[in-house]
């Protein structure tokens, strides 16, 4: 199965990409993992917001695969535990369908991209720079496959 990572935002620092590669390796005996950087929308001293948010969400929407089971990172959306998303990691894979998940923007996603989200997952209450939801997300993914193989990685 493969996992698409599509996130606003370029060049992750060192240390963030060091770590995502780490896990990246990790998971992809399992699973062929791609990461998609979308440009940011135009923002700053006399610019829209909203403006930047809607063509960040454009250009989601043309990276996005056909055929492609679509998970937008989203505060509001349903939080998952490690184990619950080994369950949604196997209910995926059984679906047969590749998986893309998204990484919005400062502003969040666009109401366009939400839409076609199929679901929502929240990591949480807290806010997190864009940079290390990559990392957070990869090392879910990594522990969530981990748990489906029954390896000692988790230790909850």
């Amino acid at each position: 199965m493969r996992l698409r990572i599509l996130s606003v935002g370029e060049r992750m620092p060192g240390w963030v990409a060091e770590g995502y590669a780490e896990y990246e390796k990790r998971l992809s005996r399992e699973y062929s993992v791609e990461l998609v950087e979308i440009r940011p929308g135009l923002r700053g001293k006399g610019r829209d917001d909203g403006r930047a948010m809607h063509d960040e969400g454009e250009a989601i929407l043309a990276a996005l695969p056909r055929d492609t089971h679509v998970v937008a990172l989203d505060g509001r959306g349903k939080v998952w535990s490690s184990e619950q998303l080994a369950g949604q990691l196997g209910d995926w894979r059984m679906g047969g369908r590749d998986v893309t998940f998204l990484i919005g923007g400062p502003d969040g996603h666009a109401p366009a991209v939400l839409q076609r989200a199929d679901q929502r997952w929240s990591l949480g209450a807290l806010t997190l720079p864009h940079m290390l939801v990559r990392l957070v997300l990869i090392e879910q993914l990594y522990r969530a496959e981990s748990i489906r193989a029954g390896h000692p990685y988790h230790r909850a």
